[in-house]
C-alpha cells in the first residue's frame, strides 16, 4: 500500500488528489490530509441548502463538492481526513466496517473508546467524531472519513446552520449530530501532527505500506483537475439537484417575497414582491434575473444598473440579496 501525508491544505487540491489517486494509482493507497476552513458537501446535495452564504463569505470559508455521497461537513486544520483507495477484488459492495476497523483499532489503542454506529459514523460516548463516505470507480473503491481531532466546534455548528424551510428539493439532507473532539478523550494528549504521524505509522506497519509522495507530474495533473473541477462554480454549486426557494423577509424599508425555481444552479423561473416597487419595476428585475446563477455576486451584477436608476427610498440591493438566500 502506498502511504502519504499530503501537506496541502487547499480543499480543491485535496479532493482532486483523491480523485487522481482513485483513477490513476496502480496500487492501494492510504492518505492523510487536512483542509483549511471549508464546507465539503456531498455529491447529491443542494449546496445552497447546506450553507449560510453570508457566514461563508464573511469567514472566508471555501465550499467544495466531493465525489462521495452523504452530508455536508465542516473542515478546519483541527480536523484530519483519511482516505483509503483499494481494489474491490470483484466485490463492489460498500463496506464501511472494513475500512474503519483500522482507524477504530488505532483510537482504542490510545484509550479513546470509539465505535462504529448504525449511520457509519465513528462515535465516542454517543458523540460523533467521524463521518464516512465511499465511492466506487470501475474496480476500485474510495473510502474517506473525517476525524474531529481538535476542531473549532463552535465554528462547525455555525457554518452549517441554514433555514430548511426555504429550500424544497429531492437532494440528500444532512443529519446534524452532536459532536466531540478526539483530543479531549485522550489520556495523553498529542498534537495534531503527532497524531497524524502515529496513525500513518500504524497503517503503514499493518499493511507493509511504502511511504511515498506525489511526483511533479502528479502535482501538475492534480492542480489541473482542481482548477477544472473542484474550484469551479459549475461543480460546487451548479451540480446541485434542481430546487425551489421560497422566502419572505421583513426589512425596515418594507417587505420582500421571493420565489425561485433553480436548475443546475441557474434561475429558470421567479416571482418577486418588493414593497415600494411598481409592477413594471418588478417585471424588469425578474427579466434581468432569468438565467442568472443563484449566487450573490451574479445577482448583484445583474441588478447593479437597475438599482442605480431607482430614486425612491425603498429596499436596497443588499436587502434584496439577503432575501434571496
Amino acid at each position: 500500500m502506498l502511504c502519504l501525508i499530503h501537506s496541502e491544505t487547499e480543499p480543491a487540491v485535496n479532493l482532486a488528489a483523491e480523485e487522481y489517486l482513485l483513477k490513476n494509482a496502480d496500487e492501494d493507497c492510504f492518505m492523510l490530509w487536512r483542509n483549511h476552513n471549508a464546507i465539503i458537501v456531498g455529491r447529491n446535495q443542494n449546496t445552497m441548502a447546506e450553507i449560510d452564504p453570508d457566514f461563508v463569505e464573511r469567514h472566508g470559508i471555501r465550499v467544495v463538492r466531493r465525489i462521495t455521497g452523504g452530508g455536508a461537513v465542516y473542515h478546519d486544520l483541527g480536523n484530519i481526513n483519511f482516505t483509503f483507495i483499494k481494489a474491490t477484488n470483484g466485490n463492489p459492495d460498500i463496506d464501511f466496517a472494513a475500512h474503519t476497523r483500522p482507524i477504530l483499532s488505532f483510537l482504542n489503542h490510545l484509550s479513546v473508546p470509539a465505535e462504529l454506529d448504525k449511520h457509519n459514523d465513528l462515535i465516542v460516548n454517543g458523540l460523533k467524531i467521524s463521518g464516512n463516505a465511499q465511492h466506487i470507480h470501475k474496480k476500485r473503491v474510495l473510502h474517506h472519513g473525517t476525524l474531529l481531532f481538535d476542531a473549532d466546534l463552535t465554528m462547525l455548528t455555525a457554518a452549517l446552520q441554514v433555514d430548511p424551510a426555504t429550500y424544497h428539493d429531492k437532494a440528500v439532507q444532512s443529519i446534524r449530530s452532536r459532536v466531540t473532539n478526539i483530543r479531549s478523550h485522550m489520556a495523553v494528549p498529542l498534537s495534531v501532527e503527532a497524531f497524524m504521524e502515529s496513525l500513518m505509522a500504524t497503517i503503514r506497519d499493518a499493511t507493509n505500506g511504502q511511504t511515498t509522495a506525489f511526483s511533479a507530474a502528479d502535482r501538475t495533473a492534480i492542480e489541473e483537475l482542481a482548477e477544472r473541477k473542484y474550484r469551479s462554480w459549475e461543480w460546487n454549486y451548479g451540480a446541485s439537484p434542481d430546487y425551489r426557494f421560497k422566502k419572505s423577509t421583513r426589512t425596515p424599508r418594507g417587505n420582500i417575497a421571493v420565489s425561485l425555481e433553480v436548475q443546475e444552479g441557474t434561475i429558470r423561473a421567479l416571482r418577486l414582491y418588493v414593497d415600494g416597487f411598481g409592477r413594471g419595476d418588478v417585471i424588469d428585475m425578474e427579466q434581468r434575473l432569468f438565467g442568472c446563477r443563484h449566487s450573490r455576486d451574479a445577482i448583484r451584477a445583474r441588478l447593479s444598473v437597475f438599482f442605480q436608476k431607482i430614486t425612491t427610498k425603498t429596499v436596497t440591493v443588499d436587502q434584496l440579496l439577503d432575501a434571496m438566500f
